[in-house]
């Protein structure tokens, strides 16, 4: 059992309100997802949740959490410590020969998981699938799961959404997939930020996504419509009003002084009359509806002019196979683009996908003819975390520069202290806005990028999809996000152990 009674979440730094005074009760058949834009707290909340030791020090509570029973937790990091640990050390504590059938159904195996390999060494998604059996092989009562889709293959992602649908456990999660919230949630928390991050909503609904984004949207325009009608009439009226409240005052200055007696007291009459009228439509705007608020994804759009001559080659890479961490991951192989193609690439988890894309990235990043750009599975691979948002982004600190990028982070609604503040301080959305914008502004032509949508909101993800569908240049990129592939890329490849596909 969970209960959250009127609970609060404020950042300790400036007091912003994350979330004010929610009640929300986890029922057994629960599969709860947390959806918001980045930074709004979602992972603060599941990590308040599993351990209020965990927030201490940047965010204050007040209310009662109230639980009953063990809690599985999936950060969405890994844990910096365990790093070094090798995969048989991760798992010394559990009884894996316990749980084949999981293990199996993940894409794992015995002997990975009795392996010496260094988990640091281990793919994104990888990372994350060891993690969620350890947690499955304690069957806890509870599942708080952050961002369990990042970075796992599509034969995964397909298992995790049978898992969640079939398992006989709440699940509260969080995910920027919108195919496994459309295919799996039940019920939705939506944490928003409204009015330049000064305010903030949660709703909670029991229903599905796609019903409850349908459903906010026509009560949005419905609001917004009956809020606009009801102050246009208002308008109307008040204009007729003073027409006649200037007929009447103009016509008490020019009365004849002969009839100041007798006209004056009727014009006094008819004048008081007016303002009564006036003070009765004022009082008309109290029970007006309110303006709607939404918080709505904004990102800045690529330079439409931004193209590639078709048929361009831009890259032509010939590999005899890729190697990390001292073995062969695949054969050979042979990759061509060519301008203004838009390619995807899948493949199962550990099978070289990153790496492949850092090997393009390296034959690509000092090319004359074209300006590429990359985004990395990794953000610190390009990030200096210790580096402020716009020393980052106006490397030159001209004040042209600075003008410009504060502009722009601010139709990606980042706050005047995010913007001065370290990149370390930004949640994996902002720090993917952060590179997006790098992008922009340095005018790529060529963009390299390692699962682009993963650390967008679910509500966010379709802008995403929108621009990159939209840029005139060429995309290589990773992704195991189905709609990504299907709204944004014009091919597809398979990497597997015997090459490229």
């Amino acid at each position: 059992m969970l209960e959250l009674k009127n609970l609060s979440l404020s950042l300790s730094l400036n007091d912003r309100k994350l979330i004010e005074n929610i009640n929300y009760v986890l029922n057994p058949k629960d599969k709860t997802v947390i959806i918001g834009e980045e930074g709004n707290g979602k992972s603060t909340l599941l990590k308040l949740i599993y351990d209020a030791r965990a927030i201490e020090g940047y965010c204050n509570y007040s209310g009662q959490i109230i639980k009953k029973g063990t809690m599985g937790y999936l950060p969405q990091m890994f844990p910096e410590d365990g790093l070094s640990a090798s995969v048989a050390e991760y798992f010394a504590d559990t009884e894996p020969s316990k749980h084949t059938k999981t293990i199996s159904q993940m894409g794992l195996s015995l002997d990975f998981l009795a392996s010496q390999q260094i988990i640091r060494t281990l793919s994104g998604g990888e990372k994350i699938k060891i993690q969620l059996a350890k947690i499955l092989m304690r069957d806890p009562d509870i599942l708080l799961l952050d961002e369990p889709t990042n970075d796992i293959d599509i034969a995964t992602l397909e298992w995790l959404e049978a898992f969640i649908n079939g398992v006989n456990k709440p699940i509260m999660f969080i995910s920027h997939d919108e195919t496994l919230i459309e295919n799996t949630a039940n019920t939705i928390i939506h944490i928003e930020q409204l009015m330049r991050k000064t305010a903030s909503k949660t709703t909670i609904v029991r229903m599905g996504y796609a019903k409850y984004v349908k459903t906010r949207n026509q009560a949005f325009d419905k609001q917004m419509m009956i809020a606009k009608k009801q102050r246009a009439d208002h308008k109307a009226q008040m204009d007729k009003w003073q027409q006649i409240y200037n007929r009447v005052e103009h016509e008490g200055r020019t009365i004849a002084k002969a009839d100041r007696d007798g006209g004056g007291r009727l014009l006094k009459k008819k004048m008081k009359l007016v303002k009564c009228t006036g003070k009765r439509l004022d009082k008309q705007t109290d029970d007006f509806a309110d303006i709607p608020q939404m918080e709505e994804a904004i990102l800045t759009q690529f330079n439409p002019e931004i193209s590639i001559p078709q048929g361009k080659t831009v890259l032509t890479l010939m590999l005899p196979g890729l190697f990390a961490g001292g073995r062969q991951l695949t054969g050979p192989i042979h990759f061509n683009v060519t301008g203004p193609q838009h390619v995807g690439i899948i493949g199962r988890n550990g099978v070289g996908k990153s790496t492949l894309l850092k090997e393009i990235w390296e034959t690509m990043r000092n090319r004359a003819d074209i300006n590429a750009a990359y985004m990395p599975q990794d953000y610190a691979d390009v990030l200096d975390y210790d580096k402020p948002v716009i020393g980052f982004l106006a490397a030159d600190m001209h004040k042209n520069t600075i003008t410009k990028v504060r502009t722009f982070l601010g139709s990606m609604k980042f706050t005047h202290d995010e913007m001065l503040g370290d990149l370390s301080q930004l949640s994996g959305g902002q720090k993917a806005k952060v590179l997006f914008l790098n992008m922009i502004l340095q005018k790529a032509d060529v963009l390299i990028l390692d699962e682009p949508t993963r650390n967008f909101s679910p509500l966010s993800a379709p802008e995403i999809r929108k621009t990159l569908s939209a840029f005139g240049g060429a995309i290589i990129s990773i992704s195991h996000d189905r709609k990504y592939l299907s709204e944004v890329c014009e091919r597809v490849y398979e990497l597997t152990t015997g090459g490229l596909k």
